[in-house]
């Protein structure tokens, strides 16, 4: 009798931190057709947006309501890293009215987001526990990644992207979400803690001298590097999103072109960054009438996005005027309407990305598909014996795609250097929950199985440890049939005939390593679910 299922069901059972990361997504939506009313709001580092619609197909609406609450979350909380109790009440506040509007409009679909503020503060888990109890808004912390993916969704009805790569850039009161993206969808991404907020109490010191206080900017703007994938053609354009640039763009009389969109050149940004300095903020609220939580922020924005354009070599920038707002319409519409094509749609994105991700770390990106693709055709023909949900299939693909990335840092221990760079990284679909939960499949799809001294692990609740095992065990399989890295095996086909768990395969012969390396690694398989793996006619 082994003693390995014992520990691993010791450790599966160990105490969950009372604690948990995000929290969970709303559940899975029932088809709705048009009209449909629906509403999105985004809690950002320098202010809360609200914006109602009535969709009469999937890409035309009325908005019914469009609301700008100014409320800062921002202040303090990057310096101090908590967020503070007059934002905090100030949310709450807005928040409440938002519900009140909701009811008034009979709205039943709606989703609430929160950014970079909310996301890097400690206490954030209180504030979402409050909004969801008191209020009755489910609230999602999203990655920079996917805020990203929703200023994309925003861009399909005004812009005719091509195959060429456009920079996207989205500027915020506390991140820069910087992309490729063409006509397929999101290339690449990155996110970085440089955000107009941000940047204003960094150097609040210097904020008497408007003049010193932009160079300084400049100088630490100019140390901000894209490390976004080599293209082998030029940039189509640079899109720029954000409250601030389009502010900016107004205040420089850009040329308007097709849906309001605006076009605003580099020579005319840089003519407002010589300007800007010598008035003082009520003299920019009068000159040209915005808000005073605007006329402070925009100088740190025009400095970015300054910046940017000469990174990408671009002269002038589009401003579509839409972003995050619009685009949490466009996907709540999406996943009420489209169900399994807004499913299909998610995962290549995710896939893509998670593709990208692994390039950055110089992975065999050829045995990295192969073992995805066993993995996820186990997962589907085993549905009924491991009993996980659908979107522990999206995990799975990311951490078979992924499980060999630490050899980046160290063959030695490379599932170990796994677990760290997942981890610490972040994709879109994938809540921190969930990109743990990856990690941690791919730190276990070699050598030893969990144990209590497994920080990582231990992190995470009884059913996802449960989840984290089951998809590592298909991993195993999975390497095990690519041992070698000649993708020899074409496709498998799995029967249960206890006590075995029968495969077939297709393609070239297996050889003697991947028999021995099956034999090791389908132990954890065995030792889950009492079945022995075996290959057919063997």
């Amino acid at each position: 009798m082994h003693e390995r299922p014992s520990l691993l069901s010791a450790v599966i059972q160990i105490m969950t931190p009372a604690q948990t990361t995000c929290p969970a997504r709303p559940g899975p939506c029932v088809r709705k057709d048009f009209p449909l009313r629906v509403a999105g709001i985004d809690i950002g580092s320098n202010a809360i947006r609200f914006m109602a619609a009535e969709f009469l197909n999937p890409s035309r609406y009325i908005v019914l309501e469009s609301e700008r609450a100014p409320v800062r979350l921002g202040t303090g909380t990057f310096a101090n890293g908590r967020l503070s109790t007059a934002g905090t009440k100030a949310a709450l506040q807005a928040l409440a009215r938002f519900k009140e509007r909701l009811r008034i409009l009979s709205i039943e679909h709606y989703r609430v987001i929160a950014t970079s503020a909310v996301r890097e503060s400690a206490n954030s888990s209180k504030f979402v526990h409050y909004v969801h109890g008191h209020l009755g808004m489910p609230l999602e912390i999203v990655s920079g990644s996917e805020e990203t993916q929703l200023v994309y969704r925003s861009l399909g009805p005004l812009i005719p992207l091509g195959k060429d790569p456009w920079l996207l850039a989205n500027l915020g009161g506390g991140s820069l979400e910087a992309a490729l993206v063409n006509k397929t969808g999101v290339l690449t991404s990155e996110t970085h803690t440089i955000g107009a907020v941000r940047l204003l109490e960094e150097f609040a010191s210097s904020a008497g001298n408007p003049r010193q206080l932009v160079r300084l900017m400049q100088e630490y703007v100019a140390t901000l590097r894209l490390s976004l994938e080599k293209i082998n053609r030029p940039l189509a354009g640079f899109i720029a999103t954000g409250g601030n640039i389009e502010e900016l763009a107004k205040m420089a009389g850009a040329p308007q072109k097709t849906h309001g969109m605006r076009l605003l050149s580099r020579a005319s940004l840089r003519r407002l960054l010589e300007e800007l300095p010598r008035l003082s903020i009520k003299q920019r609220m009068l000159r040209w009438g915005i808000n005073q939580d605007r006329a402070d922020v925009i100088v740190p924005a025009a400095v970015v996005y300054d910046h940017l354009c000469a990174l990408s070599g671009q002269k002038n920038m589009l401003i579509p005027y839409t972003g995050t707002k619009e685009g949490i319409l466009f996907d709540l519409v999406d996943s009420l309407t489209l169900n399994s094509a807004y499913t299909r749609r998610k995962d290549k994105q995710l896939m893509n990305l998670t593709v990208s991700l692994g390039r950055r770390y110089h992975f065999d990106e050829a045995h990295a598909r192969q073992v995805c693709k066993l993995a996820l055709a186990l997962f589907e023909q085993l549905q009924r014996l491991h009993g996980l949900a659908p979107e522990d299939h999206r995990i799975l693909m990311t951490g078979a795609l992924l499980h060999d990335i630490g050899g980046y840092i160290s063959y030695k221990k490379h599932h170990k250097h796994s677990l760290y760079l997942i981890a610490q990284s972040e994709l879109p679909g994938l809540n921190a929950d969930e990109m743990l939960m990856a990690a941690n499949v791919a730190r276990y799809h070699r050598k030893n199985t969990p144990r209590p001294g497994h920080e990582q692990f231990v992190r995470l609740t009884k059913s996802q440890r449960q989840r984290v095992v089951k998809l590592a065990s298909l991993v195993r399989i999975a390497d095990a049939l690519d041992r070698d890295h000649a993708q020899t095996v074409k496709s498998l086909e799995v029967s249960v005939r206890s006590p075995y768990l029968n495969v077939k395969i297709s393609g070239n012969r297996l050889r003697n390593l991947e028999h021995w390396a099956l034999q090791r690694k389908a132990q954890l398989f065995t030792d889950l679910f009492g079945l022995r793996v075996r290959i057919a006619g063997v």
